[in-house]
């Protein structure tokens, strides 16, 4: 009797290509959140802006920060996704000097302000960068399902970025609530705070990840539906 050929990569094709995708877009977008604004104009973690802004001025009337840096914006100079001609500061490490007092002073907003709301956003900063590579890792280990060894390993990663992907929103998230809280009521409401869209794709990429770590549990575990393979039989033998 011919013995059938050995293609891990067959087993558990689906299970995989599932993880692969949830485990991608998890990925893409803390790599996003990670080069945020000034790299990645589009993606910000806070924006604060004049409440009482006029119409056709010239002066700064928004500030919008990203993990690398801060833009200031006008009327006459509005935030684009297409062409983005903020005037930025960075990409750096740290808020330290970034921000000119003459761009301060045309919103109105000091930089202790400035530093009480963003506390804390130098710390995250490498995380976020640790919980895409580690992303990028589990990924390519979710390919090799086939290997009981790998899915163990596969899904101590992808706790390990679940993880470090909550420390990140739930931190992220303090910082825009402080923000949101301390601004109107330290500029006597001529300023406010809003959440930036870094904030939702880390939350996307935590949900994301969580899912791949569900997933991978039940291969490791043969349990909601996912059967033992032959290649598993196969495997322990050697």
């Amino acid at each position: 009797m011919v013995k059938p050929i050995h293609k891990p990569l067959k087993a558990y094709r689906k299970l995989s290509i599932l993880c692969v995708f949830l485990l991608f877009a998890a990925f893409i977008l803390l790599l996003l959140v990670g080069l945020s604004l000034p790299i990645v104009h589009p993606v910000y973690v806070l924006r604060v802006f004049a409440t009482d802004a006029q119409d056709g001025s010239s002066l700064s009337t928004e500030l919008r920060f990203g993990v690398w840096g801060v833009c200031a914006y006008s009327t006459l100079n509005p935030a684009s996704v297409i062409n983005d001609d903020g005037l930025c500061y960075g990409p750096r490490l740290g808020y330290q000097d970034v921000i000119p007092a003459s761009i301060l002073a045309e919103v109105n907003l000091s930089q202790s302000l400035v530093d009480a709301a963003l506390q804390g956003l130098m710390a995250v900063l490498l995380i976020h960068i640790v919980a895409a590579g580690l992303s990028l890792f589990t990924l390519f280990t979710s390919i090799f399902l086939a290997s009981h060894c790998m899915t163990i390993l596969s899904l101590i990663l992808a706790i390990t970025t679940a993880l470090l992907s909550a420390v990140v929103f739930v931190v992220d998230a303090v910082i825009v609530g402080v923000a949101r809280a301390k601004v109107p009521e330290l500029t006597s409401d001529g300023l406010g705070a809003n959440v930036g869209n870094a904030v939702w794709m880390v939350l996307g990429a935590l949900i994301a990840s969580w899912l791949g770590v569900i997933l991978l549990s039940a291969r490791a575990c043969y349990c909601c539906g996912v059967r033992r393979k032959e290649y598993d039989s196969d495997e322990e033998k050697f």
